[in-house]
Formats: C-alpha cells, sequence, structure tokens
C-alpha cells in the first residue's frame, strides 16, 4: 500500500524523466564537456559498463544504441547529466528570472518506465552506481527475452481503456497480448506477439480508433513475455540498499509515492510485467499542487504526453 504523502506546496515543479524511446544518436551533445559533473557521470559509467557509453550517445551507430541492453543505461545516465547542467545554472536561463531554483523547489518526481530509476537517483533512493548497474540487468534481461520471446508494440490512438481491453479480449486468441501503458487520454499501447498486434491494429481501426502506430522496440515489454528478466532482476535488486526517498517519487504501477525500500523493488520488479499508469501518475502529481514540470533528458515526449493531460501546466526542458 502507498504511504501518505503531504500536498505539494501550490506551484512546485514535477521533476520528470523519460523512459526508453527517447534516445537519438547525439543526445550528449558538447555540453558534457562544458560541464565536468556530467563528464564524470559518463565516465562513472563506463566503469560499471566496461564499454564508452558517452561515444555511442554522441556517434551511434544507431542500432547499437537503440539496443535495449545499450538504450537503457544510455538514457538513464543521459539524464542525470543533464540535471547536472540545469544544477550548476545560477540564473534560469529559459525563465529569465531568479527565483528557486526547479530541483531545490521540486516536491515530486516520477519517470516513465526506466526513467523512474533516474527519479530514484534524484530522490537520493537509489546511488548512481547502483542505478546504472540495475538498468544494465534489466537491460540486458529484456532484451534476452525479447529474443526468446519475439514481441512487439502498439500505439492505439482514440480508444478508451475499456474498449481497447476488450478488444484486446477479442484479438488475443492463444498469443499475449496486453495493454502495457496508459499515457494520455486517447493514447494507450498495447504489447504482444507481433501476430495478436496485427490483428488489434486492423479491429482497432475497425471499432472506430483514430490510428494505430507500431512502435520500433525489440520486444513486448510489459507483458508476461518479460517474467525471465522480472526473475533477474529481482535477485539484483536485493543486492542493492535503497534509502527512502527524500520527496515523493511516483511509481508507475499504481500511480503513488512508496517510502519502503522493500516496496520500492517490489514495484520495480513488478513494473516490468505490469501496465506503466502514465497518466494516473501525472494526474496524482498534480493532485498534490504541482503546476509546472520539467523534463530532463533526451526528447520532448512526456512535454508532449501533459499538453494532453493538462495543457494549462507550463512544461520546460534543460535545453529549450
Amino acid at each position: 500500500m502507498a504511504n501518505a504523502t503531504a500536498p505539494g506546496e501550490a506551484g512546485a515543479p514535477a521533476i520528470l524523466f523519460p523512459g526508453q524511446g527517447a534516445q537519438t544518436v547525439g543526445m550528449a551533445g558538447d555540453w558534457v564537456e562544458t560541464c565536468p559533473q556530467a563528464a564524470a557521470l559518463f565516465a562513472r559509467a563506463a566503469e560499471q559498463l566496461g564499454y564508452d557509453l558517452l561515444a555511442i550517445c554522441r556517434s551511434g551507430p544507431a542500432d547499437r544504441l537503440n539496443a535495449t541492453s545499450v538504450s537503457q543505461p544510455a538514457i538513464l545516465v543521459t539524464s542525470l547529466a543533464a540535471m547536472e547542467v540545469l544544477r550548476g545554472r545560477e540564473v534560469m536561463e529559459v525563465l529569465r528570472v531568479r527565483e528557486p531554483h526547479p530541483l531545490d523547489a521540486a516536491t515530486i518526481t516520477a519517470g516513465l518506465s526506466l526513467g523512474e530509476y533516474t527519479a530514484l537517483v534524484f530522490a537520493g533512493a537509489l546511488d548512481f552506481d547502483d542505478a546504472v548497474r540495475l538498468v544494465d540487468i534489466r537491460g540486458r534481461a529484456m532484451q534476452e527475452c525479447a529474443e526468446q520471446r519475439p514481441g512487439t508494440m502498439l500505439a492505439v490512438l482514440g480508444v478508451d481503456r475499456d474498449q481497447l481491453v476488450a478488444l484486446c479480449d477479442e484479438c488475443r486468441g492463444a498469443d499475449v497480448l496486453e495493454v502495457a501503458n496508459v499515457l494520455c487520454p486517447g493514447n494507450i499501447v498495447v504489447s504482444g506477439a507481433t501476430e495478436a498486434c496485427r490483428r488489434l491494429d486492423a479491429a482497432a481501426v475497425a471499432a472506430g480508433a483514430m490510428k494505430c502506430v507500431p512502435l520500433e522496440v525489440a520486444g513486448a515489454f510489459h507483458t508476461s513475455l518479460m517474467q525471465p528478466a522480472v526473475e533477474r532482476l529481482t535477485a539484483a535488486l536485493a543486492t542493492v540498499a535503497f534509502r527512502p526517498p527524500r520527496i515523493p517519487v511516483v511509481s508507475n504501477v499504481d500511480a503513488r509515492p512508496h517510502t519502503d525500500p522493500a516496496e520500492i523493488r517490489d514495484l520495480l520488479a513488478r513494473q516490468v510485467v505490469g501496465v506503466v499508469e502514465w497518466n494516473a501518475s501525472v494526474a496524482y502529481m498534480l493532485s498534490t499542487g504541482v503546476r509546472s514540470v520539467w523534463e530532463i533528458g533526451p526528447g520532448r515526449v512526456l512535454r508532449g504526453l501533459m499538453k494532453r493531460i493538462d495543457r494549462s501546466v507550463p512544461c520546460s526542458g534543460v535545453f529549450d
């Protein structure tokens, strides 16, 4: 059960971290060289991983960066390095005024799937080196599952959740086909066997979906096809020290914050096969008094989703 948390101060920002799929070659640019703290994070990650993560983030090749085993640590480290860039700014260039630094003023944080690990590091619940090691294990385990039990993911636009669950039941057959990510109103991702996703594509359009968009992913993430990865990740999580976070970290699994390290471990393991409740997570954050968000990391996916959830909320990024 989630622990109760006090409402956030009205107007305080939330810090959001992206997940897998946000990676692009070149996402770690020249800013790494001008921020020693950011460069140091990439150097520490290279020691943990045994390869030059920064070189891949800068120059690719794309197929290497997009491999699940590489993209997960790449997004984690790039996001935390970008956070160091933001942390070093005394005058907020985006806002053009002096006011409390968003990293100090933030009262709540969350990350999309993989991004939850980044949020836990930001909140002081997880050490950086442990986070790199965990996402390396998580990424490699998920990639192996995808290779052994192939599948894909499909974004379905313009269909509500109940209708989509019914369509999954109709199209599943003997295959795996499950709701995987509830991102924002009218944007839900399903995941499962490739043929089942193809059947759903046709059925959803016939049922009135605006469109269906196949995602360029390695496998059927957030489904039971990833269960072997859960077992490996659970074993790794048991070796890592977690602390109660200094600010609430909203879990993808139940859209609520947790402070008990044992609960955090359990939820991170369940997340691999569970639904990512992003829409509900953002709704919870807004209910605590959040009135602005910062997306810290590569891409603009989370800001785009926020515009669909509540267009009135100002959204910022480190390199805007």
